[in-house]
């Protein structure tokens, strides 16, 4: 895996009481702007449950700003330290202070400031995998949070986000992994370099399309398994298209003419994986 390289520190503690504190504008520009998050190679997840997963993970914290409804939770003291044991900046702060870092009226009582961490293209390894799922150029935020989110649940060996995608380390993003963003591994490549690794690959390349001609349920799925879904609004480009194997397809009755991404992902996923998973 990659991640920024960053010197280590000794961790502190610091109270904070005023919005105009460096760290904290540092923190609202994470949460608010991609280009501070680019450049910076940080992102923000919001909440006690994100910052144990984290840590648990052996994700790297820059911050961790607790509230004061933390003070007297064991399992926030307990990350407190953790954190500030592996060097970070422990901020305590108000309500007023943390609602600003947020943007938020009614903010988490513990928010974080991690380092982003992606897998280099080159170290996907197809006979160490199970099923890759990669996403043409997704641009909702809650819909990638909850493929990973779904990835992770049903073993996936990671997520490729191909082309211009939205950013996975945009808070709506981390918040609807629901932790899993820690523990599923992160591709970007572009559209020449994914078409490279789709004609290469040893198991079944099979991509969700509405002029599919084979219902999903048929196909007998080869691991390694490369899913490849499209947009949200264009669907599958035809040049992705052609990178597949088998173009499946979904059956539906009702009068919606298309699935939610995140749904059709989940469904595709979850039938190539059924022989596999048990109760």
């Amino acid at each position: 895996m990659t991640e920024t390289s960053r010197p280590q520190r000794a961790g502190a503690v610091k109270q904070v009481t005023s919005h105009s504190n460096p760290i904290v504008k540092e923190i609202k520009g994470l949460v608010s702007q991609r280009k501070f998050r680019t450049q910076s190679g940080l992102f923000v997840a919001e909440g006690l449950k994100l910052a144990t997963d984290a840590l648990d993970a052996g994700w790297a914290c820059s911050y961790l700003a607790i509230g004061p409804e933390a003070r007297d939770n064991p399992v926030a003291q307990k990350a407190a330290a953790t954190a500030k044991a592996r060097g970070a900046l422990i901020l305590e702060v108000n309500t007023a202070v943390m609602a600003a870092m947020t943007r938020k009226d009614n903010p988490q009582m513990v928010v974080g400031v991690y380092e982003q961490r992606l897998v280099n293209p080159e170290a996907i390894d197809p006979r160490q995998s199970t099923v890759w799922i990669a996403l043409d150029r997704v641009r909702d935020p809650g819909n990638l949070g909850t493929i990973i989110r779904t990835a992770d649940a049903a073993g996936a060996s990671g997520v490729i986000l191909v082309g211009d995608c939205t950013d996975p380390f945009a808070v709506e993003t981390v918040r609807a992994t629901m932790g899993s963003l820690f523990h599923v591994p992160l591709v970007k490549m572009q559209k020449d370099k994914f078409k490279q690794l789709a004609a290469s690959w040893p198991g079944s390349v099979v991509g969700t399309h509405l002029k599919g001609s084979v219902d999903y349920r048929t196909p007998e799925y080869q691991e390694p398994t490369l899913l490849l879904m499209g947009n949200e609004q264009q669907g599958l480009e035809d040049e992705m298209a052609d990178c597949c194997q088998t173009l499946i397809r979904i059956p539906q009755v009702g009068q919606a003419d298309s699935l939610n991404l995140a749904v059709a992902t989940g469904i595709s996923l979850y039938e190539i994986r059924r022989k596999q998973l048990e109760l």
